[in-house]
């Protein structure tokens, strides 16, 4: 008793300089924020922050717009959002002597001088990368991830790391080390996860472009939830080197890295730069596929499949308004859209997704919390991958008739052996070759989905690891996949909640019903989707539907 006192009272003692180190660096940019005001009292900070990233882009390059202007402003909104919902976890203080840098540089990147906010997970060199684990804590990474580099030589800044939930295995976004993340537009909300931080300082302002990653719409959670937009790329189109993962080493659920902005074009400039000869040579597994400006800007009517429900999570009123509101807006348009039926979705989540994920019964998940002091908002998954096999396999027959969705995530996180991983990827495959010779047979270009919303409350997440069916699929299926937010939650989406019943009418259903309540007012997006390494096809077609 008195050893794990002893460590406990250590494990605190971490925890405490954390956030002491978290404290220092709001004080430093409060600071700096505060002497760049006083030396240029005349500065027009406001304008600035509403410059669309196109537009600051573009004058940051022919020098008609000062690069400390454009950072220092930014990180005086950082800190105002930062307070208001806590998603900064560290200022990086480099980002000053690199701003300096800057403005010497003869060659001026696609993202000269931009201010850019990256995920806790995403390495950055001198700083530690948690996922929210205490035993992350004063290990820094001992050089920058490729991606963090290739923004470096396009000129941009990183300036800020963000908040993640513990693991990153939630759509939430809490640790026992930064404490909860707010939603920007209602604080009683989540942002999402696990990218949470980042959709909350993007959807409130105080960066003009993040970076994040999803393995199960973790980047596409924080954009619908804070109204913003967000692409996640096939998973290998850009580079992941440096960038920690949640379930390590797993292929069943393809993982990616992408970016997230307020609008498609700032997407689109993103990609542009990431997608250059830097990223290519600095990693050599990524396909040499610059951004093709020809489909992107191509106006050609589509042929768009679109579906309201995955008939496994229950639509809420405003998700099946918003998909029926922007395919009338698509058609109105001149494009064509056609009913995609959607099956299985159910066998897709717990034998693909979740067997996928814990295809080792669990066990290097469990492994990854040991010695932590609190198990996030995974406690679901730990309790069963912590259960030994026998116990999984009676509780998953004694659920069956009356949780079946429980029975089958049970059934799911049993250990597998190497045989049965083998052929679990193998039909996988089959299952993507099936879905890609369905989109074929149809002759479409790509896809109009729902997404999860509006934003459910805090803590909801970790009660509802269910509702990801809508984003993770994608995942399985690894293609590119982003959101655009299309409406606002209205009194009669409210109204209407009071039928919701959903399809297996069990606790997690009633769980979602209570979730979605008290949202009106709050943005409700789809998901805009594209065969593997078509991001910029999937790119124009967001950006149809946001001009729409």
């Amino acid at each position: 008793l008195l050893l794990r006192w002893r460590r406990r009272r250590a494990l605190w003692r971490k925890v405490a300089e954390a956030q002491e180190r978290q404290e220092r660096s709001l004080v430093r940019m409060e600071a700096a924020a505060r002497r760049f005001r006083e030396q240029h009292p005349s500065v027009n900070v406001v304008s600035i922050l509403s410059l669309p990233l196109p537009e600051l882009s573009k004058k940051l390059r022919d020098g008609s717009l000062p690069p400390d202007h454009v950072f220092y402003a930014y990180v005086g909104k950082a800190l105002q959002i930062a307070t208001e919902t806590n998603c900064i976890t560290e200022f990086l203080q480099e980002s000053e002597t690199q701003l300096r840098k800057a403005k010497l540089m003869e060659k001026r990147g696609l993202l000269y001088g931009v201010p850019v906010s990256i995920k806790d997970s995403i390495d950055c060199q001198g700083h530690d990368s948690t996922l929210g684990f205490i035993k992350n804590l004063n290990k820094p990474a001992a050089e920058d991830s490729v991606v963090v580099q290739v923004l470096k030589r396009q000129g941009a800044i990183p300036f800020v790391k963000t908040n993640v939930p513990q693991s990153l295995i939630s759509y939430d976004c809490k640790n026992l080390i930064f404490g909860q993340t707010c939603n920007p537009l209602l604080y009683t909300r989540t942002p999402g996860g696990s990218s949470g931080g980042e959709g909350a300082l993007v959807g409130g302002g105080g960066s003009i472009l993040g970076i994040g990653t999803d393995v199960g719409g973790s980047l596409r959670f924080p954009a619908a939830f804070c109204g913003i937009c967000a692409i996640k790329p096939t998973g290998n189109r850009l580079s992941k080197r440096g960038i920690m993962a949640g379930v390590t080493g797993q292929k069943a659920v393809a993982a990616a890295v992408g970016p997230l902005a307020k609008d498609v074009e700032s997407l689109a400039l993103c990609l542009r730069a990431l997608l250059s000869e830097d990223m290519f040579s600095l990693d050599g597994t990524v396909p040499p596929l610059p951004f093709n400006e020809e489909v992107y800007s191509s106006t050609k009517p589509l042929r768009i499949g679109y579906y309201e429900t995955d008939f496994f999570t229950m639509p809420s009123p405003a998700m099946r308004r918003a998909v029926r509101q922007t395919k009338q807006l698509l058609e109105e348009a001149g494009h064509t859209l056609v009913p995609f039926e959607l099956t299985n979705v159910d066998y897709v989540m717990f034998n693909y997704c979740v067997r996928g994920m814990f295809a080792d019964g669990g066990s290097s998940f469990v492994k990854k919390f040991k010695g932590e002091m609190e198990k996030g908002g995974t406690q679901m998954f730990f309790w069963l991958a912590k259960a030994p096999h026998w116990l999984k396999t009676l509780l998953s027959w004694i659920a069956k008739p009356f949780v079946p969705r429980f029975s089958s995530i049970v059934r799911g996180m049993k250990e597998n052996t190497v045989d049965e991983v083998w052929s679990l990827h193998h039909e996988i495959e089959d299952f993507c070759h099936q879905f890609i010779a369905q989109w074929k047979k149809l002759n479409l270009d790509v896809m109009l989905c729902p997404m999860l919303g509006p934003a459910l409350g805090i803590g909801y997440p970790a009660k509802l690891s269910v509702a990801v069916s809508y984003t993770m699929l994608y995942n399985a299926l690894d293609f590119p996949a982003g959101v655009v937010p299309v409406t606002l939650a209205t009194d009669e989406d409210e109204e209407q909640l009071k039928g919701y019943k959903g399809y297996y009418q069990d606790w997690w259903d009633r769980t979602l019903a209570k979730a979605f309540r008290g949202s009106v007012g709050m943005p409700v997006a789809v998901q805009c989707v594209a065969l593997p390494w078509q991001e910029e096809l999937c790119l124009r077609f967001m950006k149809e539907v946001e001009t729409l």
